[in-house]
């Protein structure tokens, strides 16, 4: 497993609608282990190992939670809009960086009471505002205006142990996944597409228009869940295998596919956890219901702090899911029936 490809991956920065630079890296590093890469016009990455029925689509998201610029007062408080689902609190006091056609302005999220030395009672979305140091006639000569996007300069631990601290873990993680099964499985006589897709953060857009253009005959979208060992009813835990999606606020994983894979993981003794959630859903709903409807569950490993800055992982649990995917991908079944 390249550890060093994720920890590169994880901090490239692609805020929903701004994947390009994902998008390339991803390309360079997937090109030499599949037949065809190319780009459709929504902005996915589409990457085709060209083979003999089924054909199977794996879907994994490039894109991260970000901000963008609202508005820009005439002390030059620069206010946001929110792209994806941050909580608030996980905001104060990030550093952030705003690229602009003239480079970058760097700043950092504040409110009245912080910037004012007060103590701070409420943390709310709409109170919070960047503080760059300069005012609006400066920023607007520096290239920041309304809907420029705006970075969370979140800092990564290569690796802590076993342990993946950092920014973009929804869903680089299962970008990498992506990545590393193209690898072992590219002498497979079988098609698989995988697809690397934008704007999922802000509603699930590219699974959904990419399905029109592969024509699946089932699909697993590979993505990341929330660890919560910390609740009162706990049920996910970094560093207890991969999970798969029976259901999740929207939608139901697929029962053929999903026996599938915990059959697999009984005759290989890989440690999977059964993922029920009454709240979030994933692009395998968006896949679910496009083109007449596709088959299709989730493989994913659990996040603390998900929607975050920053998150935590276990490499055990990437390397599971490489290793549960990849057995179910050397023999694919090629009928699904619920």
């Amino acid at each position: 497993m390249d550890t060093k490809l994720l920890y590169k991956l994880i901090n490239i920065s692609g805020v929903s609608g701004n994947e390009e630079q994902v998008r390339d890296f991803i390309a360079k590093a997937i090109k030499p282990y599949v037949d065809e890469v190319r780009v459709d016009k929504f902005g996915n990455l589409l990457c085709r190992k060209k083979g003999r029925e089924p054909r199977v689509m794996l879907a994994a998201h490039m894109d991260e939670i970000g901000l963008m610029v609202k508005s820009i007062d005439m002390n030059g408080a620069i206010s946001f809009s929110v792209v994806g689902g941050i909580e608030a609190a996980a905001l104060l006091a990030q550093r952030v960086r705003i690229p602009t056609n003239k480079g970058a302005i760097h700043g950092v999220i504040t409110n009245f009471e912080m910037s004012s030395g007060q103590e701070i009672e409420t943390i709310r979305t709409e109170d919070l505002y960047i503080d760059t140091g300069l005012d609006q006639a400066a920023l607007l000569k520096q290239g920041v205006d309304i809907g420029n996007y705006i970075e969370i300069q979140g800092q990564s631990c290569e690796f802590c142990g076993n342990m993946l601290i950092g920014k973009a873990l929804d869903d680089r993680i299962g970008c990498f996944i992506l990545i590393e099964l193209a690898k072992k499985l590219q002498k497979n006589k079988n098609e698989i597409v995988y697809v690397f897709s934008v704007q999922e953060e802000i509603g699930l857009y590219g699974a959904m228009t990419s399905v029109y253009e592969i024509s699946p005959s089932w699909a697993i979208a590979v993505d990341v869940t929330e660890e919560n060992s910390a609740s009162e009813t706990p049920s996910k835990f970094i560093g207890n295998g991969p999970t798969i999606t029976a259901k999740d606020a929207s939608m139901l994983g697929n029962k053929c596919i999903n026996g599938w894979l915990k059959e697999i993981a009984k005759k290989n003794k890989i440690p999977v956890q059964m993922d029920v959630s009454d709240g979030g859903t994933t692009e395998a709903l968006a896949i679910s219901t496009s083109e007449g409807g596709v088959p299709v569950t989730v493989v994913g490993v659990a996040v603390r702090n998900l929607h975050s800055t920053i998150g935590i992982a276990h490499l055990n649990d990437v390397k599971n899911a490489i290793k549960l995917l990849e057995l179910l991908l050397k023999n694919p079944p090629k009928t699904c029936l619920v």
